[in-house]
């Protein structure tokens, strides 16, 4: 089924061309079908290649999804152009009043800072409380994941040693969980975070369930027992590219970074990295959209009843 999104977003001419079915608005209108209303709170500083990545992934999905995008007042964005923000995002005050199906929070390079000293914290707080009563389910996706775990359950982020950065083998650490229903007993996932979580502040909160986790990488995905809310550590939704053009960047700035691991074929740059994680990033993304935003939401988004 397709998604549907403004008609001159620049992530539809790219989805376009790659053969994935993207619905004008004029089509949508005409089809006697509820839609699931998904708003995205993209803080990631590349956000139309956040738009295009979380976008293609969403396409997956035999539901028909209507997609919103949400950025916050307080921060101002400098690698997007205002106009496109202007013409495609939309202010917590738009929205504060409406419910929503599902809600995706992306990752944010704010990991060098206490949550406190990020200049949208104290916004960003009022969307994760205002999600508790506005939104069926929300996937929070690496610095996400992390900030709505302190925020919800004081859980603390720790500095690395190094980066964590590269394609890394997972298991699923619960069985019989819908949220990985299909999933191979190893699977593949991106990372890139300066930050990590520890198991003991996990295990401490009990509406809290491990679901994934790596030897490598650590705890990848963690979900509250009702569903309403997961949180994974990686960037599942990555293209190809993404970490290749992180590390470009970073040695550009004069950051001292390790190569991506189990990236590169022979850790050589000039290689073209392998795609071994979309099927399941795929599968990841349709399964919390079916079974824990669409089997769950009302029908009625915005009744009392």
């Amino acid at each position: 089924m397709p998604i549907k999104i403004p008609d001159n977003l620049p992530a539809a001419g790219i989805l376009q061309n790659e053969n994935i079915f993207i619905m004008n608005e004029l089509q949508a209108f005409h089809q006697d079908i509820r839609p699931l209303r998904i708003i995205i709170l993209n803080l990631m500083p590349t956000k139309i290649a956040t738009e295009t990545q979380l976008l293609r992934i969403l396409s997956n999905s035999p539901l028909q999804l209507e997609v919103s995008f949400l950025h916050l007042q307080t921060h101002i964005a400098k690698n997007t152009p205002s106009s496109h923000l202007s013409m495609f995002y939309q202010n917590f005050d738009d929205i504060k009043d409406q419910k929503f199906d599902g809600l995706i929070i992306t990752g944010a390079p704010v990991e060098h800072l206490e949550f406190e000293q990020v200049d949208y914290w104290d916004e960003l707080k009022q969307v994760m409380n205002w999600k508790i009563s506005h939104i069926t389910s929300t996937l929070h996706i690496c610095w996400g994941a992390q900030a709505a775990l302190y925020y919800h359950y004081g859980i603390q982020k720790y500095a690395l040693s190094k980066k964590l950065s590269g394609i890394y083998a997972h298991t699923v650490s619960k069985q019989n969980t819908k949220l990985l229903r299909g999933f191979d007993d190893l699977f593949h996932a991106p990372h890139s975070r300066y930050t990590d979580i520890h198991r003991k502040d996990v295990e401490r909160i009990s509406e809290l369930e491990i679901l994934s986790e790596s030897e490598e990488a650590g705890i990848y995905i963690i979900g509250s027992r009702d569903g309403r809310q997961v949180f994974v550590t990686g960037h599942s939704e990555y293209d190809l590219l993404t970490l290749k053009e992180e590390y470009i960047r970073d040695k550009k700035r004069g950051i001292s970074t390790l190569l991506p691991e189990h990236y590169f074929p022979h850790d050589d740059p000039n290689q073209e990295p392998i795609q071994t994680w979309r099927a399941h990033a795929n599968l990841l993304f349709a399964n919390w959209l079916n079974y824990y935003v669409y089997q769950e939401t009302p029908y009625k988004l915005n009744s009392n009843d």
